[in-house]
C-alpha cells in the first residue's frame, strides 16, 4: 500500500489532574521534518514526541501542536539577586539623605524597585504518569494521521493506475502506428522521384533513402523501455512503503522517452497519441508528489 503525505490526527489523554491534546497535520515535504509547538516548560520531551512520530511517518511535513490543562504542571521558584536589591536599598538611602527627606524607606518602595531582581521560573513536575498521558496521546494522533495518510493513498493508486493504463493504451497505438510511418514515407518519395525524373527511378537509391529514414524514426528501443518503466511501477507500487523518490525517478524517465518518441515519429497520429501519454502522465506527476 502507498500512503499519501497529506493528512490529520488528534489524541487525547487525561487524569483526575491534567488534560493533554495532541493535534497533528502532515503536507508534502522531500523529508520527514517535524516542528512541535508546546508549552515551553516542556520542550524537554520534544525528542521523545519526535522518536513515536518518526516509527510512524518516513516523509512530510508534520505540524505538532500540544495543549496542556490542568493543575499541579509545574513547579515555580523565586529567584532573587540580593546583590541587586541591596543596591536598591543603598541607592534609596543616598536618595534620602542627599534631598533630607524625613520618610522611611518602607517594603512598598523597594517592591516598586524589584522587577528586574526577582526572577520566576518554572520546571514540569518530575512525574512519570504526565509524560506517559503526553507520549500516549501522541501516539494515539499519529496514529490517526497514519490511517487517513493511507486512506488517501488508496485514492492517488487508483487514480495513478487508470492514467497508467490510458498510457499503456497509447503505447499500444503508437506500436501498431509505427511500422506504417515508413511505408507512408517510401510511397510519399517514390511518387515524389517518379514524377521528377518522368518514369525513370533508380530502385537502390530510393531504398537507401527509406532506410536511412526508418533508422532515424524508428521508436522501438523508446516504446520498449516506456513498457518496462510501466511494469516498474506497478511492481513497486504494489510493494508499498515509502516509494515517493522510486515513483518520481520513473515518471522523469516516461517523460523522456515520451519526448523522443515525439521528436522522432514524422505524424500526426503518433504526435496525438504522444500529447494523449503526456496528458496522463503529468497527472501521474501531480498526484507522486503526494506519496510518501
Amino acid at each position: 500500500m502507498i500512503v499519501s503525505m497529506t493528512g490529520f490526527g488528534r489524541g487525547k489523554r487525561e487524569d483526575e489532574n491534567v488534560r493533554i491534546t495532541v493535534e497533528m497535520k502532515s503536507v508534502n515535504h522531500r523529508f520527514c521534518e517535524i516542528s512541535i509547538r508546546m508549552p515551553r516548560q516542556w520542550m524537554m520531551f520534544e525528542d521523545k514526541i519526535k522518536r513515536v512520530i518518526t516509527e510512524h511517518i518516513a516523509r512530510g511535513r508534520v505540524e505538532v501542536f500540544v495543549t496542556i490543562e490542568g493543575e499541579q504542571l509545574v513547579e515555580r521558584t523565586l529567584h532573587v539577586d540580593w546583590q541587586l536589591v541591596d543596591a536598591y536599598y543603598r541607592m534609596l538611602t543616598d536618595v534620602r539623605s542627599r534631598f533630607h527627606f524625613t520618610d522611611d524607606i518602607s517594603l512598598r518602595d523597594m517592591v516598586h524597585m524589584l522587577s528586574d531582581a526577582v526572577e520566576m521560573t518554572e520546571q514540569p513536575l518530575q512525574n512519570d504518569a504526565l509524560l506517559s498521558l503526553l507520549l500516549e496521546a501522541t501516539k494515539e494522533a499519529v496514529e490517526q494521521l497514519k490511517y487517513m495518510r493511507e486512506q488517501e493513498g488508496k485514492a492517488l493508486l487508483a487514480d495513478m493506475l487508470t492514467q497508467l493504463e490510458t498510457i499503456e493504451k497509447s503505447v499500444h497505438r503508437i506500436e501498431q502506428l509505427a511500422p506504417t510511418v515508413v511505408a507512408s514515407y517510401r510511397e510519399r518519395i517514390h511518387k515524389r522521384v517518379h514524377e521528377f525524373v518522368q518514369g525513370i527511378v533508380d530502385e537502390q537509391r530510393l531504398l537507401t533513402e527509406v532506410a536511412l529514414f526508418a533508422e532515424k524514426v524508428d521508436i522501438h528501443e523508446e516504446l520498449k523501455r516506456i513498457y518496462s518503466h510501466i511494469e516498474q511501477f506497478r511492481r513497486i507500487v504494489s510493494e508499498g512503503g515509502a516509494v515517493g523518490r522510486k515513483l518520481d525517478f520513473l515518471v522523469q524517465e516516461l517523460n523522456r522517452e515520451m519526448n523522443t518518441i515525439g521528436s522522432k515519429a514524422n505524424d500526426g497520429h503518433i504526435a496525438s497519441e504522444v500529447v494523449n501519454m503526456k496528458s496522463a502522465l503529468e497527472k501521474i506527476k501531480e498526484q507522486v508528489q503526494n506519496v510518501e
